[in-house]
C-alpha cells in the first residue's frame, strides 16, 4: 500500500507530515523506526496498539502490513480523531481506531493479536497483563518508557509474565537544526523501547 504522501515501501515518514494537536504526544521518526523493527511484523499481523498518540505507527503499520489489522487504542475522543485524520491523510483504511481506556477496553476486541505496541499509560503493569491474556502463542510484546520509574514498571511486568527473549535498547538521536546562521544538533528525548515473545 502506497500513499501520495509517502510513496515509498520503507518506514520512516518525516514527522511534520502528520497532523498534531498540542500536548499529545508523538513518536519521533527515529523511534518509530526502532518500535517497528521490534515488533518484527508479518505481512497480515493483527497489531494491537495501546495509546496510540497521534496515530504514527498505526498509519506506518497500516501502509506496511496491508493485509494486516490494526487496532488503535485512545482513550480521548479528539485525540482518537486526530488518528482518524492521520489514517486519511495517508490513505489508511485497515486501522480502526478504539476509544477507551485500556485495559478495561481491551476485553472487548475480537481479534486476538499477532503483535501489542504499548506507548506509555499509567497503568502499563496492568496493561501488560490484559494483553497477555489476548496475545496469540509467539506474539511479541514492544513497550516503551521515557522515565526511570515507567522502565521499572515495564522491567517487573515483562519479568512477571516470563516474557521470553527480552531486549532492551535506548534511543541516543540527534538531528541537524538551524538555528539562525549555524547548524548544530539538537537531542531527540531518549527512550527505551523493550521487546520481547510470548513462548509455550
Amino acid at each position: 500500500m502506497s500513499s501520495s504522501l509517502w510513496s515509498y515501501v520503507t518506514p520512516g515518514i518525516p514527522d511534520d507530515l502528520f497532523e498534531r494537536l498540542p500536548g499529545i504526544p508523538m513518536s519521533p521518526r527515529e523511534v518509530r523506526l526502532l518500535l517497528i523493527s521490534a515488533l518484527r511484523l508479518k505481512a497480515d499481523s493483527v497489531l494491537w496498539d495501546v495509546g496510540a498518540g497521534t496515530g504514527t505507527i498505526p498509519v506506518e503499520v497500516g501502509l506496511l502490513c496491508p493485509q494486516g489489522r490494526i487496532y488503535a487504542i485512545e482513550r480521548d475522543e479528539e485525540v482518537a480523531s486526530l488518528i482518524r485524520r492521520n489514517c486519511d491523510r495517508f490513505g489508511v483504511t485497515n486501522v480502526e481506531v478504539i476509544e477507551g481506556s485500556a485495559p478495561e477496553c481491551l476485553a472487548t476486541l475480537n481479534h486476538p493479536p499477532h503483535r501489542v505496541c504499548i506507548e506509555g499509560g499509567r497503568s502499563i503493569k496492568a496493561i501488560l497483563k490484559e494483553v497477555w491474556q489476548h496475545l496469540q502463542p509467539a506474539g511479541r510484546i514492544v513497550a516503551t518508557a521515557a522515565s526511570l520509574e515507567g522502565l521499572y514498571q515495564v522491567s517487573e511486568g515483562f519479568a512477571e509474565l516470563q516474557i521470553r527473549n527480552i531486549e532492551v535498547v535506548q534511543s541516543a538521536v540527534n538531528r541537524l537544526e538551524k538555528r539562525g546562521t549555524n547548524q548544530t544538533f539538537a537531542a531527540i528525548d531518549p527512550i527505551f523501547v523493550l521487546s520481547g515473545e510470548k513462548l509455550d
